[in-house]
C-alpha cells in the first residue's frame, strides 16, 4: 500500500512537472537517555509568545496586551490605559519581561500596544526591533535598545509600517534593514527602517499559496541565500526572490504529498548550517490538508511525521523527504551549536490557533544532518509540562535550549482546560553539557567578549582545554534567532572555514584560527555567537560582533 501511495505520487508531480524527487525513506531512530531538563522558573508573570536573546544575555519575552491582566505587575504602581481589552479597561501589570539569564531573574517591561502574534529581529547594534502585532499594534515598530542596569525598555514608533503586519516574518539583510513579509491578508512585502521607494511591493506567491479558509501561508519561511535573494517557503513550496527588484528568480517544486507546512497547519524549518557556500533547507512536521477546518469540528487529524530537505543552489533542486520519529505540529526547530538540530515541543495532532492542537510530544528529538539518511534522527528525554500553542524555545549562550509558554486560549485560562495557560520557565540542556564531557569542552579566553570582527579576515580564538583535542576544532557562528509561532526568524549557522590549529607550548592552551565569513550576504552585520567546538563539545559561545 505505502509503495502504491509513493508511486503515485510521484506519478502526480512528474505529471504537474515539479522536477523533484520524492524519497520517503524509513529512519532508524537512536534513542536513550539523552539531554536533561531544568526548571528555572515557576512563574515568569507571562506566557512566552515570542522571544529574543540579546547580546547581553538577556532574554526579552512577551504576549499580548488585550486579554487581561497578566501575574507580573508592572514597577512602580504603574498603569495603562487598555480600552481595547476585553476583560481590563486599566491593566496594572506587564505583558513583557526581561529573563536575566545569569541572575534567573524576571524584569517586568511595559508594551503600549498589541504585540500578538508579530515579527522581529535585532538590528545590526544589537538593538530589538518589533513589528506588528494585532488592533493598535498592527502599524507599530517598537525597538528595545539592550541594557545593564535596568533602565531600559520598550519605545514604540507609531505608523512605523506602511501595512498591517500580523503573522508576518522578518529577515535581516546585508545593509543591515529588516524586510518584512507577508500577515493576515498582506501579500507582499517592505523594509524597515523605509526608504525612498514605494512604501510596500506586491508578492503573488503569497496569495497563490493561500488556501482559502485555511490560509496555510502565515508566517513564510525565509532564508537568505548566497547569492543575496531570498528563499521564501509558504504552504507546501517555494521561491527564490530578488526583493531589491521584486522579481521571482527561481520557482521549486511542491513538497510531495502537497500537505501544507505554514501557519496554521505550523511546521517548522531551519537553513542548515552553512559550510563550503552550500544551503540546505530543512522543514518538519505540519498538518495534512484540511486539518485546520477539521479540528474547528473537533476532528484532530494526526500531524505529519515527515521532514523535507533540499539544496537550494543545486541545478535541478530535489526535496528529499525522511520520516521523524514521530508526528509533531507547532514544534520549534533550533540550530545547536555543534550543528545539530533540535525539534522540541509542539503536539502530534491538530493544528495551530486556539484550542486545535491534541497530543503533546514531550520528546525533543535531535536531527544529525550530516549523518547518512535514515539514521538523522535521536530521540530525547521528554519534559513533563505540554508545550503547545504559543510556545517558545531560544538558544542560550552556554548551548542550553530556553522553552516557554504555551497558551492555546483566548485568554489566561489556569483551571478547568485541557492545556492551562503556562507560566514556567524551562531550560533542556543536550548531552554535549552532560559533565561526563567537561575535559573535552573548550574554554575560550581570547579574544573578550563583545570585540568587533571584519568580514574576510583571520580571526584567532584561543582557548583551554584539560582533556585530549582532537584537531582540526570545528568553530561555528550563530546569528541569535527571534522565535514566535514555531519558526526561529534570522536563525542561521556558520562552519568558519580553518586555517590553522595547535598547541601554545606545554600548557592547556590552544589556538585556532578561522576566516570570518567574507560578505553580508553569507552573514548579515550584527552580533554573533562564536562556538570552538571539539570532538562535538562545544565551549560556551563568545559574543562578537561582526561588521
Amino acid at each position: 500500500m505505502a509503495a502504491k501511495a509513493t508511486t503515485q505520487i510521484v506519478s502526480d508531480v512528474n505529471h504537474l512537472r515539479y522536477f523533484a524527487v520524492f524519497f520517503l525513506l524509513s529512519c532508524h531512530v537512536a534513542s536513550g537517555d539523552e539531554g536533561t531538563w531544568e526548571l528555572l522558573l515557576p512563574n515568569v508573570g507571562i506566557s512566552a509568545m515570542h522571544s529574543q536573546l540579546l547580546h547581553n544575555d538577556r532574554v526579552i519575552m512577551y504576549d499580548r496586551t488585550n486579554f487581561g491582566p497578566s501575574n507580573i505587575s508592572l514597577p512602580n504602581g504603574a498603569c495603562r490605559s487598555s480600552p481595547g481589552d476585553a476583560v481590563s479597561k486599566t491593566d496594572c501589570t506587564a505583558h513583557s519581561v526581561e529573563y536575566d539569564v545569569a541572575l534567573n531573574r524576571i524584569r517586568p517591561l511595559t508594551v503600549q500596544s498589541n504585540t500578538w502574534c508579530s515579527s522581529g529581529g535585532v538590528t545590526p547594534d544589537g538593538t530589538l526591533l518589533q513589528t506588528g502585532g494585532d488592533l493598535d499594534g498592527e502599524r507599530k515598530v517598537r525597538l528595545m535598545d539592550p541594557c545593564d542596569d535596568n533602565s531600559c525598555d520598550w519605545i514604540e514608533v507609531d505608523n512605523g509600517l506602511a501595512a498591517r503586519r500580523w503573522y508576518a516574518t522578518n529577515h535581516i539583510l546585508p545593509d543591515g534593514r529588516q524586510i518584512i513579509i507577508g500577515g493576515r491578508g498582506q501579500f507582499n512585502y517592505e523594509f524597515f527602517p523605509k526608504t525612498n521607494a514605494p512604501n510596500f511591493y506586491s508578492i503573488p506567491f503569497l496569495s497563490e499559496t493561500n488556501d482559502p479558509g485555511d490560509e496555510n501561508n502565515l508566517y513564510p519561511f525565509v532564508f537568505l541565500n548566497t547569492d543575496g535573494n531570498l528563499f521564501i517557503f509558504a504552504n507546501n513550496r517555494a521561491i527564490l526572490l530578488d526583493y531589491s527588484t521584486n522579481t521571482v528568480v527561481r520557482t521549486y517544486p511542491e513538497i510531495p504529498g502537497g500537505d501544507p507546512r505554514s501557519y496554521p497547519s505550523t511546521g517548522s524549518a531551519v537553513l542548515l548550517p552553512i559550510k563550503n557556500l552550500v544551503l540546505e533547507v530543512l522543514v518538519c512536521g505540519g498538518a495534512p490538508k484540511g486539518s485546520y477546518n477539521l479540528s474547528w469540528r473537533n476532528t484532530f487529524v494526526k500531524a505529519l511525521d515527515t521532514c523535507a530537505r533540499i539544496n537550494i543552489n543545486d541545478v535541478n533542486p530535489q526535496w528529499i523527504v525522511e520520516k521523524m520519529p514521530r508526528a509533531r505540529v507547532m514544534g520549534d526547530m533550533m540550530l545547536l551549536p555543534d550543528g545539530n538540530v533540535l525539534l522540541i515541543n509542539g503536539g502530534s495532532s491538530g493544528t495551530a490557533a486556539w484550542e486545535l492542537g491534541r497530543e503533546p510530544v514531550l520528546h525533543p528529538d535531535l536531527y544529525h544532518p550530516d549523518k547518512p539518511v535514515g539514521s538523522r534522527f535521536e530521540v530525547q528525554n521528554p519534559s513533563t509540562i505540554p508545550r503547545m500553542y504559543h510556545s517558545i524555545a531560544t538558544l542560550l549562550r552556554d548551548g542550553r535550549v530556553l522553552v516557554g509558554g504555551s497558551n492555546p486560549h483566548a485568554f489566561y485560562n489556569f483551571t478547568g482546560v485541557l492545556f492551562p495557560t503556562e507560566l514556567r520557565l524551562e531550560a533542556f540542556s543536550p548531552s554535549y553539557l552532560d559533565t561526563k564531557y567537561s575535559s573535552l569542552r573548550p574554554s575560550i579566553v581570547d579574544p573578550r567578549p563583545q570585540t568587533t570582527v571584519n568580514y574576510g579576515r583571520v580571526l584567532r580564538l584561543r582557548f583551554i582545554v584539560s582533556g585530549r583535542v582532537k584537531s582540526p576544532v570545528k568553530v561555528t557562528m550563530l546569528f541569535p534567532s527571534f522565535t514566535t509561532h514555531s519558526f526561529s526568524m534570522h536563525q542561521r549557522l556558520l562552519v568558519l572555514d580553518h586555517v590553522i590549529s595547535f598547541k601554545l607550548g606545554i600548557s592547556k592552551i590552544y589556538e585556532v584560527r578561522v576566516r570570518t565569513p567574507s560578505s553580508a550576504i553569507l552573514a548579515p552585520p550584527g552580533y554573533y555567537m562564536v562556538f570552538v567546538v571539539n570532538q562535538d563539545i562545544p565551549s560556551e559561545g563568545l559574543w562578537v560582533r561582526l561588521q
